[in-house]
């Protein structure tokens, strides 16, 4: 009797960079995250949407480590990071920008970027000693390669200028480009479409698949579907703190339960002005 062959493995699903199961978190005994489910596909772009108050936004505090979840596990990989603080998730390639851009304003926008390389050989007080020279070299390609990214994301011309001064699109290209200097394996992105011109969307979203194109996940929040069809790979719903659907939007427009809890109510405001 000869054995069955054993099946290939399934290599059209990717693995995930990073998932979550049965996350909860709750406020003064109100649930913003009614365990949450789900994985983010490895060097793909996933939107995360679903109506204001679904708890996206929460849900991505606890995966970049920003806030600790109730109950539930997390995974970088196949690293278990449940509760660790954001530094420890950080070290791993997850970096994350906020819905209202933190930038450090008294610092100027080529600043903002130097404090974000990574392993800087002259955070330790050693190296500033004993090796100044590994130091100095350092420091130049440091530079070197922030005003690379400011070029890329248009921020070259205002390198000097303070972050504060920066205008609201600005400060948003100014973020996503901080957590690009980080080198980062796995990018969150709060909104980074909110509050911008049409002109700056398609840079920003642009911007986005180019990061894809180098083998950077991303997760995004993300309320303008046009955009999330256009560059978003895979789309996970969430509603009332719980995972609801995930798929591509084409196929979750045919969702009754999607429809009823988010897209209806999108496509009705976009159609009604």
């Amino acid at each position: 009797m000869t054995a069955d062959p054993v099946p290939a493995p399934d290599r059209t699903t990717p693995r995930a960079a990073l998932s979550c199961d049965g996350i909860t978190k709750a406020f003064q005994g109100v649930r913003a995250v009614n365990g949450a489910t789900f994985a983010v596909p490895e060097g793909l772009v996933t939107a995360l949407i679903g109506p204001n108050g679904a708890g996206k936004t929460t849900v991505v505090n606890i995966l970049s480590g920003s806030m600790t979840c109730d109950g539930g596990t997390e995974r970088v990989g196949d690293a278990e990071v449940t509760n660790w603080p954001s530094h420890r998730i950080a070290r791993l390639g997850l970096m994350r920008t906020f819905q209202l851009s933190r930038e450090l304003g008294g610092l100027t926008v080529l600043e903002n970027l130097l404090v974000a390389a990574p392993g800087q050989a002259g955070e330790s007080l050693l190296n500033v000693f004993l090796r100044p020279s590994l130091v100095r070299r350092q420091e130049r390609e440091n530079v070197e390669r922030a005003l690379d990214v400011l070029d890329t994301y248009g921020l070259f011309h205002l390198r000097d200028n303070r972050a504060s001064d920066l205008s609201g699109g600005q400060k948003k290209l100014l973020e996503i480009s901080r957590a690009v200097m980080a080198s980062p394996r796995i990018l969150l992105l709060d909104e980074p479409m909110a509050g911008v011109n049409p002109a700056l969307i398609e840079r920003i979203g642009g911007h986005i698949l180019d990061l894809k194109a180098t083998g950077v996940t991303v997760l995004m929040i993300e309320h303008n579907l046009n955009v999330v069809e256009r560059i978003c790979d895979h789309v996970i719903v969430l509603a009332e703190g719980r995972t609801l659907a995930t798929g591509r939007l084409g196929d979750l427009r045919e969702n009754a339960e999607v429809v009823q809890a988010y897209l209806g109510e999108v496509i009705d405001a976009s159609t009604h002005g």
